[in-house]
């Protein structure tokens, strides 16, 4: 079993910047595959990334790519999502992630944190 639990989510006016942080905990962490799903109001949820242990995993959607920043530190066992240059359409609730499986499928990921609020104002 894993556990996720994100912090940092909250209001910010669009150009500002938000660092999300994921701790996780449980068993062999070195094994899954992390990563961030954002659910924006009446929209799907989105896949904006994963990394592994030593390294990148799924790529950024367009939607965020050259914004957005996974990394994972090791130490800690925490993945961040560095988001820069935030729109109002960033605006969702963003959940951690985590399977020892490399997907893309967001479906097939088996643990969830509960989910982060970030809004981003005009």
């Amino acid at each position: 079993q894993v556990q996720l639990v994100e912090s940092g989510g909250g209001l910010v006016q669009a150009g500002g910047s938000l660092r999300l942080s994921c701790a996780a905990s449980g068993r062999a962490l070195n094994t899954y595959w992390m990563g961030w799903v954002r659910q924006a109001p009446r929209k799907e949820r989105e896949l904006l990334g994963t990394i592994g242990w030593s390294g990148p995993g799924v790529g950024y959607p367009d939607s965020v790519l050259g914004r957005f920043t996974i990394s994972r530190d090791r130490d800690t066992n925490t993945v961040h999502l560095q988001m820069n240059s935030l729109k109002p359409e960033d605006t969702a609730v963003y959940y951690c992630v985590a399977d020892v499986n490399f997907s893309r499928n967001i479906n097939e990921y088996e643990f969830w944190g509960r989910g982060t609020q970030v809004t981003v104002s005009s």
